[in-house]
């Protein structure tokens, strides 16, 4: 049985304690490698490598760490089918689905970094009496990023590309619940030693990196819980932290757009990854002009979304990541059914091993229930029928999560009330669209720190101005 070992000063080594965790294929239950628990001497460690890597990190010219950083994304892409095979052990998700996300991941990498090159790391103002002042961003030193398991590579690799290319160094801690691929991931590495480390085990290793006070910066992804711990780690040490948590994402499907169409996207949008997704379609509120249809097509497009392997073909949703996510999931419908809600598709677990749920359908649910006011993480798709787009974004709206939100309509007036929507990223007649350019902040429950574009370059620097008298030589 395999052991896994951290990364630290460019060199893998034994964890210093001695606690080990299984690594759990989901699909079959059987433990496929063991990972150490995590320690506080393992952050301490690689947190030192880091700090002593940054300078000489920070001083190489720009152009040579965007280049060293699209290297290794290059790198990355050509081990992308071996990469998603390894999530797909992990964490159960269908291999040609990984392979879709990491291809995106290593894009968005490259295009992160390049953004550097025009990010104004210097600006020189001018003044009429011949002073001036210069605008400098400053990298912040040691930086940690704590990654959740559902996507083990695209979430380390959107995090890392801004971090690096302004000049930081960083510890990574992704969840124990899927760290092969970060293995991987980081054996791929042509970064100088120290630049990139990695610590793995649970609770144990990441709360010491989040609170650790040579760290300058926390990029955290996981649940609200744990976020809210990290923010008051962060905030007691005034270090800096971006985070994103949960989400319960509403759709707002209005009168006059195509039902079956409409129901085919919702049904993608809900259902793969099995659900797994921060931003998964976790409420549905449909225009009752066109619900009746939409619903005979959501049923019948969740049908399709068969639950299996996801090494095998044609599997188009891997099981949940381990019985606590099914025990959320089965919790969630059973309340849901026991205050009147109506199973339309789904609802039955296979028999057999794996942690499988299939892809579910409710209707007859409302706000009172958990299905629809906690994160489910599951492939469920619960379905309210409203009298109007306004009651519908009304009811999308509250909410104490504000991560996403998705609308399908034909109106440009309700295209502009959608717009004002209190989450971060709102997407119109399309689910995950969008580019580098995109740039947000999580509302609510849902997180806080601007993340993507420039705001990225902004979190991963500091500000600071130098004032030049006239006359100055410079």
């Amino acid at each position: 049985m395999k052991t896994l070992q951290n990364l630290t000063g460019g060199v893998w080594g034994d964890s210093l304690g001695d606690a080990l965790l299984d690594v759990v294929n989901p699909a079959t239950e059987e433990v496929v490698a063991r990972l150490p628990g995590g320690c506080r001497a393992d952050v301490d460690r690689a947190v030192e490598a880091a700090v002593k890597a940054q300078p000489a990190w920070a001083a190489l010219p720009l152009a040579e760490r965007v280049a060293r950083v699209t290297a290794w994304a290059d790198a990355v892409a050509g081990h992308a089918d071996e990469l998603a095979e390894l999530e797909c052990r992990e964490m159960g998700k269908p291999v040609g689905v990984g392979r879709v996300f990491i291809d995106g991941a290593v894009a968005g990498l490259k295009a992160s970094a390049a953004q550097a090159l025009s990010y104004g790391f210097e600006e020189n103002i001018g003044r009429p009496d011949g002073s001036c002042t210069k605008v400098l961003r400053h990298p912040l030193g040691a930086t940690a990023v704590i990654t959740p398991w559902n996507f083990p590579v695209a979430m380390v690799l959107g995090a890392l590309g801004p971090l690096l290319a302004a000049g930081n160094t960083v510890v990574v801690k992704p969840s124990e619940r899927s760290p092969l691929s970060a293995v991987r991931l980081f054996e791929l590495l042509g970064l100088p030693p120290g630049v990139v480390n990695l610590v793995l085990g649970d609770a144990r290793a990441g709360a010491p990196l989040a609170e650790h006070p040579d760290i300058r910066l926390v990029h955290f992804t996981g649940s609200v819980g744990a976020g809210r711990k990290v923010g008051a780690g962060t905030g007691g040490l005034l270090r800096r932290a971006v985070l994103e948590l949960g989400g319960k994402d509403p759709v707002v499907v209005d009168a006059g757009v195509d039902p079956v169409e409409t129901a085919a996207a919702v049904a993608f949008g809900a259902f793969i990854n099995t659900g797994q997704i921060c931003t998964s379609m976790e409420r549905v509120y449909v225009h009752q002009d066109i619900a009746e249809e939409f619903v005979e097509a959501l049923v019948e497009a969740a049908g399709t979304y068969t639950a299996g392997d996801g090494h095998d073909e044609g599997v188009m949703m891997g099981p949940l990541s381990d019985a606590r996510q099914r025990d959320t999931v089965r919790r969630h419908v059973a309340e849901a059914v026991a205050r009147g809600a109506t199973v339309r598709a789904g609802g039955v677990e296979p028999d057999g091993k794996g942690f499988f749920y299939p892809a579910t359908v409710l209707t007859g649910v409302d706000e009172s229930m958990s299905v629809m006011t906690e994160e489910t993480f599951g492939p469920l798709a619960p379905v309210v029928v409203v009298p109007s787009f306004e009651e519908g974004l009304e009811r999308a709206s509250r909410s104490r999560f504000g991560l996403a939100a998705t609308v399908y309509t034909r109106d440009p007036a309700h295209v502009a009330a959608a717009a004002r929507m209190p989450v971060g990223v709102v997407w119109i007649n399309q689910w995950q669209g969008g580019g580098p350019e995109r740039l947000y902040e999580p509302a609510g429950d849902s997180g806080m720190g601007a993340t993507g574009s420039t705001a990225a370059y902004d979190a991963a620097t500091r500000p600071a101005s130098v004032h030049i008298a006239a006359g100055t030589a410079s």
